[in-house]
């Protein structure tokens, strides 16, 4: 499988960054980092390693600021000269770069004729891109047979044209469909076509679609048939009830592999084409419990197999050629990878201190291992395994500029928890730290809750750190670090539980003795929100608190988020049945912000379809009828987080001015 998929839920990440070398003179000039250096930072993704094994493709993204876009270059780093070439010019959205069988051409995505996402294919040797597909709603995602001859790619249905008088008329039905949708939900499609482009057709058909969400497809080594995921209804709510299907091309026939429960995710064949390979829950609440690998024969016949399950959560894995795989997670405070067997048996792999970025790594026709990763003293870069039993060797040098400030040391930190969890955390330590004096202390809380605090290197956390403040991001009972009856004991018991671990971690950082308790800050973003008004009005002595994206009523994100009913997983069912209402309301933050003493910074976008901006209207309305200091900015755009540099940059200003002014 080309390509490790994370699914965000209520995360938010931190950005893997990297600087060009070239700083102006006033970065140059500065020896910490500051949110000046945002300006400059690029991030890398999707490396793919060619044919022969000698060449790494990548994309590196850097920020316009004139124009407020990112800007993606597709470049090729040659493995043993370590000598990076950009590739395409003037395709700002260039995406998914694949090479061919042969490694004479590389396909990728960008904008076409359209305007919409189109495959191209590049001469590695020479020459221009060429625009193979014409899709009229553009190319959502795609991969090229294993043969060379078909590009299967999945593309959006397109409404029916009105006509008359009816063309005027915008209604639609509702389903599991947040709140501000303008139209009728389309159903997503799997289409072949020639790798030139020709003799196109649609494969699957009817409302049921590609599970655009948490699915993704991949080809037989025959090239005759895909795996794929589909969704029932094409309502974003409706993900949770995907299932595993296999299609032939020729009958165009499918078989269900897995109709769930687990939500199954990220299908791919064994080498020898005779298994499929697929991450799903190991338990009925999806995301709400760790996934485990598991298998079915490809045709159908053993179903539901579990073949790893080493009590983390393994979302997805790259085959190797002797029928293994790898897969990695989320270890405590550290990513771990694992060379794992279809009879169960695996091994750790040593990564000598680098973070791996799952969902970005990739695995050669000789069993090379390529992946984007940072340390905890070292921003991201492209890393090389020469195979499984090797150690990762840096092959870019993109970040060195940033790597080589006077950077925050980061350490973990662990404690017992009220009901005998063992619980870690990150601590990221100002720079020229001292421990005989006394600093600040800001909670940076991340989200999901199925998301984790792990020590990679963290802008954020360091520009933080940076501001003479030590920063601490504590796991809690849901984080996917730390095995099953950790990650589903956050099941019916969303904020009591997570808060009593946040402040167990909060005891066990004072302890160290350095902290001054005067002045401490809670802060996060979307469940990381959640969890800074969980904590602001069920705990006092804050000096300040940023919620960003705030979950704060339960009720809201059931009716009117995009992932809608999936959290009822959580919450032992709908709101509307039973006496359930109630525990929506016991277990939302909005309950109790009558109690918050603290002046909060509220941050949202107000078209955000993952957290709602109705949660946060309704937080800050009750501080202020409480005569708490608090501050709304609202951003005017789409997205979970601001998908652009202007406002990206904003939010981490005005979360440390916030901040800042209090102490």
């Amino acid at each position: 499988m080309k390509n490790l998929k994370l699914t965000p839920l209520l995360t938010f990440c931190a950005l893997i960054i990297f600087v060009v070398p070239n700083f102006n003179k006033v970065l140059a000039q500065s020896s910490n980092l500051t949110l000046e250096h945002f300006d400059v930072a690029v991030s890398l993704s999707s490396p793919r390693i060619s044919p022969d094994g000698k060449k790494i493709l990548l994309i590196v993204r850097k920020a316009d600021f004139e124009k407020n876009e990112y800007i993606n270059t597709l470049w090729m780093v040659n493995k043993s000269t370590k000598e990076a070439t950009p590739l395409t010019y003037n395709r700002p959205s260039v995406n998914l770069p694949e090479w061919s069988q042969n490694g004479q051409h590389i396909t990728f995505l960008a904008k076409g004729n359209n305007e919409k996402r189109q495959i191209f294919t590049l001469p590695v040797h020479g020459g221009e891109a060429q625009q193979i597909t014409n899709s009229k709603m553009g190319v959502i995602t795609y991969k090229l047979s294993p043969d060379g001859h078909l590009f299967a790619f999945v593309q959006k249905d397109s409404l029916e044209e009105k006509k008359g008088i009816e063309k005027h008329n915008k209604s639609f039905e509702v389903g599991n469909d947040w709140y501000l949708a303008k139209e009728a939900a389309v159903a997503s499609h799997i289409w072949i076509c020639s790798n030139e482009g020709k003799n196109e057709y649609q494969l699957t058909s009817g409302e049921v679609g590609y599970n655009n969400f948490t699915g993704s497809f991949n080809w037989s080594f025959d090239s005759k048939e895909l795996v794929y995921i589909e969704q029932p209804k094409p309502h974003s709510g409706a993900f949770l009830n995907s299932s595993l299907q296999l299609i032939n091309l020729e009958s165009k026939k499918a078989i269900t592999l897995d109709k769930g429960p687990g939500v199954p995710t990220n299908p791919s064949f064994s080498r020898d084409g005779s298994t499929i390979l697929y991450s799903k829950s190991m338990g009925k609440e999806p995301f709400f419990n760790p996934h485990g690998l598991f298998s079915v024969s490809a045709n159908g016949v053993k179903n539901d197999n579990i073949i790893l399950d080493i009590d983390r959560d393994i979302f997805s894995h790259l085959s190797f050629s002797d029928q293994s795989f790898l897969v990695g997670a989320p270890d405590k405070t550290k990513v771990s990878l694992w060379k794992g067997q279809l009879d169960g048996n695996y091994k750790s792999l040593n990564t000598n201190g680098v973070i791996p970025s799952l969902n970005n790594m990739d695995i050669g026709q000789s069993d090379e291992i390529v992946f984007i990763g940072s340390t905890s003293s070292e921003a991201s870069e492209l890393y090389y395994m020469k195979d499984y039993s090797s150690i990762p060797e840096k092959i870019t040098s993109f970040n060195d500029t940033i790597s080589q400030l006077n950077l925050g040391k980061v350490s973990s930190v662990n404690w017992k928890g009220e009901d005998g969890f063992y619980e870690d955390g990150v601590i990221t330590y100002p720079p020229d730290f001292s421990s005989n004096r006394k600093y600040p202390l800001v909670l940076y809380i991340h989200g999901g809750p199925m998301g984790s605090s792990i020590e990679s290197f963290n802008f954020f956390a360091q520009a933080l750190a940076a501001k003479g403040w030590i920063v601490f991001q504590p796991n809690y009972r849901g984080s996917n670090n730390l095995g099953k009856a950790y990650q589903s004991s956050v099941i019916n018991d969303a904020g009591e539980g997570p808060g009593k671990d946040v402040m167990a971690g909060v005891k066990a950082v004072k302890e160290l003795g350095f902290i001054d308790e005067s002045k401490i800050a809670v802060s996060g973003w979307s469940y990381g929100g959640f969890m800074t008004v969980w904590l602001t009005s069920h705990f006092q002595g804050w000096k300040a608190a940023v919620a960003g994206a705030a979950v704060t009523d339960w009720f809201d994100w059931y009716n009117m988020a995009d992932l809608n009913v999936w959290s009822g997983y959580g919450l032992g069912g709908s709101p509307w049945l039973n006496d359930n209402a109630e525990n929506y309301r016991r277990q939302s933050p909005i309950t109790y912000a009558h109690q918050i003493k603290t002046p909060t910074l509220i941050l949202s976008n107000t078209l955000d379809q993952r957290v709602t901006v109705t949660q946060s209207f309704k937080l800050f309305h009750n501080l202020k009828d409480n005569g708490v200091e608090t501050k709304f900015i609202a951003y005017p755009i789409p997205g979970h987080f601001p998908q652009d540099p202007v406002h990206r940059k904003d939010v981490y200003k005005q979360w440390i001015s916030w901040i800042a002014h209090h102490f």
